[in-house]
């Protein structure tokens, strides 16, 4: 990203590209060309540090990781960890975007609309609202929390269509993408933790 200024220039060119002497600059015009330059650059200097920082904490928090994890089983990535006295915390959180299979995703409400379709018992009726709730749609997208939440009723459910369902559901994830945040805390005086505002997610 570069950033340049016109302040030393003779010709000025505005935002159509016009040059325009130096001189018929107003006072204002060179002002806030000033300003806008000088506070561009810092907040790009800024986002550069910031950058590095995010990625040694990155490198930092896996070493932790990788040692902690040396005799056990790995998991996602989140997990928190402490300084000695536990005034210091670091918090690592790992959030997967999951998507769906179009097609099996379809295969598992046809299972699920045939079941509620065939059924005559009214017990099934709360089944029938879960489903047209999980499969509704915002803006072209299904709610991912709703159609997973389907699976903590299986145990209720005998039918064998709804355990298929789920299996299709459970085929169906696709994990495309993932974000890591990490947060770092301080312990104040009164024993609460308070997290250093970073908010380099984007970077």
């Amino acid at each position: 990203m570069n950033i340049t200024t016109q302040i030393k220039e003779k010709f000025w060119n505005d935002e159509t590209g016009q040059a325009i002497p130096a001189n018929r600059i107003l006072p204002l015009e060179k002002a806030k060309e000033k300003a806008a330059y000088k506070l561009a650059k810092e907040a790009l200097a800024i986002n550069q540090k910031l950058a590095a920082f995010k990625e040694n904490i990155a490198i930092e928090c896996r070493a932790i990781y990788d040692e902690a994890m040396k005799d056990g089983k790995p998991g996602k990535g989140n997990f928190i960890f402490y300084n000695f006295d536990a005034s210091l915390k670091i918090e690592v959180r790992v959030n997967e975007n999951i998507d769906f299979d179009t097609a099996k995703i379809e295969l598992a409400k046809q299972k699920l609309d045939e079941m509620i379709s065939e059924s005559i018992n009214k017990d099934m009726d709360f089944v029938k609202d879960l489903v047209l709730s999980a499969f509704s749609t915002s803006h072209g997208k299904l709610d991912t929390k709703k159609v997973l939440g389907l699976k903590k009723h299986s145990e209720r459910i005998k039918d064998q269509r709804y355990h298929d369902a789920m299996a299709l559901i459970d085929q169906s994830i696709r994990r495309p993408t993932s974000k890591t945040y990490f947060v770092v805390w301080v312990r104040d005086q009164q024993g609460q933790y308070q997290n250093i505002d970073l908010n380099f997610s984007s970077i």
